[in-house]
Protein backbone atom coordinates (compact mmCIF):
# COMPACT_ATOMS: atom_id res chain seq x y z
CA UNK A 1 0.00 0.00 0.00
CA UNK A 2 0.91 3.81 -1.03
CA UNK A 3 0.31 6.74 1.70
CA UNK A 4 -1.69 9.77 -0.49
CA UNK A 5 -3.27 11.61 2.01
CA UNK A 6 -2.13 12.28 5.80
CA UNK A 7 -4.06 14.87 8.23
CA UNK A 8 -5.68 15.06 11.42
CA UNK A 9 -8.59 15.99 10.24
CA UNK A 10 -11.23 13.57 10.85
CA UNK A 11 -13.96 15.30 8.32
CA UNK A 12 -11.77 15.29 5.69
CA UNK A 13 -10.81 11.70 6.31
CA UNK A 14 -14.31 10.76 5.90
CA UNK A 15 -14.98 12.58 2.81
CA UNK A 16 -12.12 11.15 1.37
CA UNK A 17 -12.68 7.26 2.05
CA UNK A 18 -16.23 7.83 0.81
CA UNK A 19 -14.62 9.02 -2.41
CA UNK A 20 -12.29 6.29 -2.70
CA UNK A 21 -14.74 3.71 -1.46
CA UNK A 22 -17.46 5.08 -3.82
CA UNK A 23 -14.62 4.23 -7.02
CA UNK A 24 -13.91 0.68 -5.70
CA UNK A 25 -10.51 1.91 -4.97
CA UNK A 26 -9.44 -0.53 -2.00
CA UNK A 27 -7.72 1.81 0.76
CA UNK A 28 -7.29 2.24 4.45
CA UNK A 29 -6.76 4.79 6.52
CA UNK A 30 -3.48 3.99 9.14
CA UNK A 31 -3.19 5.03 12.34
CA UNK A 32 -6.42 5.38 13.69
CA UNK A 33 -5.84 3.28 17.11
CA UNK A 34 -3.13 5.95 18.02
CA UNK A 35 -5.72 7.92 19.65
CA UNK A 36 -5.98 5.72 22.77
CA UNK A 37 -2.05 6.31 23.00
CA UNK A 38 -2.43 10.08 22.53
CA UNK A 39 -5.59 10.59 24.72
CA UNK A 40 -7.98 11.92 21.86
CA UNK A 41 -5.10 15.20 21.21
CA UNK A 42 -5.04 14.88 17.44
CA UNK A 43 -1.39 14.81 17.78
CA UNK A 44 -0.59 11.85 15.44
CA UNK A 45 -1.91 12.41 11.93
CA UNK A 46 -3.36 9.12 10.28
CA UNK A 47 -2.47 8.38 6.58
CA UNK A 48 -4.88 7.23 3.73
CA UNK A 49 -3.21 4.42 2.26
CA UNK A 50 -3.98 2.84 -1.16
CA UNK A 51 -3.12 0.23 -3.41
CA UNK A 52 -0.11 0.68 -5.25
CA UNK A 53 -1.68 -0.17 -8.71
CA UNK A 54 -4.62 2.08 -7.98
CA UNK A 55 -2.96 4.81 -6.24
CA UNK A 56 -2.77 7.40 -9.73
CA UNK A 57 -6.70 6.88 -10.05
CA UNK A 58 -7.38 7.41 -6.11
CA UNK A 59 -5.30 10.88 -6.71
CA UNK A 60 -7.07 11.71 -10.05
CA UNK A 61 -10.74 10.92 -7.91
CA UNK A 62 -9.41 13.05 -5.13
CA UNK A 63 -7.72 16.08 -7.38
CA UNK A 64 -11.15 16.31 -9.55
CA UNK A 65 -12.86 16.78 -5.78
CA UNK A 66 -10.27 19.76 -5.09
CA UNK A 67 -8.50 18.02 -2.83
CA UNK A 68 -4.63 17.87 -3.85
CA UNK A 69 -3.55 20.45 -1.17
CA UNK A 70 -3.96 17.27 1.18
CA UNK A 71 -1.35 14.99 -0.88
CA UNK A 72 1.31 13.68 0.83
CA UNK A 73 4.83 14.37 -0.08
CA UNK A 74 4.83 10.75 -1.88
CA UNK A 75 4.83 11.23 -5.51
Amino acid sequence: MREIVRTNEPVLLSYIEALLRGADITMMVADQNMSMMEGSIGAFPRRVMVDRDQWQKARAILTEAGLEEWFSGDD
